[in-house]
């Protein structure tokens, strides 16, 4: 009961900004996009499932070389068909739940073709169901956060992140519902396993990695962090049926989720890292309630423990 009570707070609060609602609000009035990504190459992952695969064909459709990031051959040559530039969209096919996966990216040819312009950590999982990897880690910690920092610290180390590019972390409103924690968010235990809370801390943890990376690299390139809103996708419709079922009729579709992320891509120069979350180009606030600032851990206590659990 507490649980339904504390969802629906939370839904009430942010359905207006979050929703199908919020974007026509917030973008309805502005320029629609035409950006011109003619020669950057494009690195998106999750390429083949909802926000990602949109984020995909959009930069394939405005001139990018977009490598398309994802699990199964079958989906990524069906987004390779529906591409309408499909000789500059390279599938590469990568379980990203897996540490030595991963780190195998930034060795492919194709990647190594010339550097990335623009860098998409999309992927996401919000599992219902505990799941461990055959590395030993919890799955959604491991797809969620580990493997998108494993891959942007390989690719910044390798030298295949362009000094004027932009990496983009695509997080969820869904870290406004927690602190920033630690060990909790790789819980190995079936019996203390809550999807929505695991999701909700690997997303707040983009967004402390996001102002960590942008310390360290000094703009070259630039982390952003943005959200999309609540999406309508194949993820929300397995994981969230009861918040589908109750919301289907508001919530945004995968274009208008992806909004965001070809804006930011297409404003030269970026905007300056200044913390907080990009939302319907928009920098919004980091935190929305004060007891999820509250947090005895800092980002380089983070990055610290993202290192060891990447051995």
């Amino acid at each position: 009961m507490l649980r339904s009570l504390a969802s629906l707070f939370f839904y009430a609060r942010f359905v207006r900004s979050f929703s199908a609602l919020g974007y026509r609000r917030a973008v309805g009035d502005q320029d629609s996009l035409a950006p011109d990504f003619s020669g950057q190459t494009w690195l998106v992952t999750g390429a083949t499932g909802g926000i990602g695969r949109s984020i995909a064909l959009q930069a394939n459709h405005h001139g990018a070389r977009v490598l398309a990031v994802a699990r199964s051959q079958d989906r990524l040559k069906a987004l390779k068909s529906e591409a309408d530039k499909p000789g500059r969209l390279v599938p590469l096919a990568a379980d990203l739940s897996l540490v030595d996966t991963v780190r195998q990216l930034p060795s492919k040819r194709s990647v190594q073709n010339r550097p990335i312009d623009v860098l998409v950590n999309n992927v996401g999982v919000l599992l219902n169901d505990h799941r461990v990897t055959e590395e030993g880690l919890e799955t959604s910690f491991a797809t969620n956060l580990l493997g998108p920092f494993v891959l942007t610290e390989e690719l910044k180390e390798a030298g295949w992140l362009a000094a004027d590019g932009v990496v983009i972390n695509v997080s969820s409103g869904g870290m406004y519902g927690s602190p920033l924690k630690l060990e909790p968010m790789n819980c190995t235990d079936p019996d203390r396993f809550d999807g929505m809370n695991a999701y909700a801390m690997h997303k707040r943890a983009l967004v402390e990695l996001t102002r960590w990376w942008n310390g360290q690299w000094q703009g070259g390139p630039v982390a952003h962090v943005m959200h999309p809103g609540w999406v309508d996708t194949e993820g929300v419709r397995t994981s969230l049926p009861i918040f589908r079922k109750t919301l289907q009729r508001v919530l945004r579709t995968p274009e208008q989720g992806a909004d965001t992320v070809l804006w930011l891509a297409d404003q030269r120069p970026s905007p300056e890292p200044d913390g907080g979350i990009w939302l319907d180009r928009s920098l919004q606030p980091e935190h929305e309630f004060a007891w999820t600032r509250r947090s005895p851990h800092t980002a380089e206590d983070l990055v610290a423990y993202l290192r060891r659990m990447a051995g």
